[in-house]
This record gives structure tokens, C-alpha cells and sequence, in this order.
């Protein structure tokens, strides 16, 4: 599934550049040398971000 239409980043991407380290959208941005067009997925990467963080919050317990 597509997380950024304009810039072709999907889901998995997303989580990768994550794993990866990144902790904001621009950070998923610059994994993939490219920069938010219309920002409809900014929300969406957020989201996906603070879940990982949860996650690995719980984990961590």
C-alpha cells in the first residue's frame, strides 16, 4: 500500500526508514532523497511512527 502517492513511498518503505531511525515525516523524506508534495501522508507517518514507538515502549517493559 501507498503511504505517499506523490512520491511513490509505500508502507513498507515507511517502516524500514523507520526501523532505520527516523523520527519524523521529513526524516522518511530524506531516507528516499525526495520531500513532501501535497502532505496528505504526513499524518499518516506520524501515526505510523508513534506506533513504533509504543511498541517498542511495551517491549521494553
Amino acid at each position: 500500500m501507498y503511504v505517499c502517492n506523490c512520491n511513490g513511498i509505500r508502507e513498507r518503505e515507511v517502516r524500514t526508514a523507520i526501523e532505520a531511525g527516523a523520527q519524523r515525516p521529513r526524516d522518511i523524506f530524506a531516507a528516499h532523497q525526495c520531500q513532501a508534495q501535497c502532505a496528505k501522508c504526513v499524518c499518516d507517518m506520524r501515526q505510523m511512527i508513534q506506533d513504533t514507538r509504543e511498541i517498542l515502549a511495551i517491549a521494553a517493559e
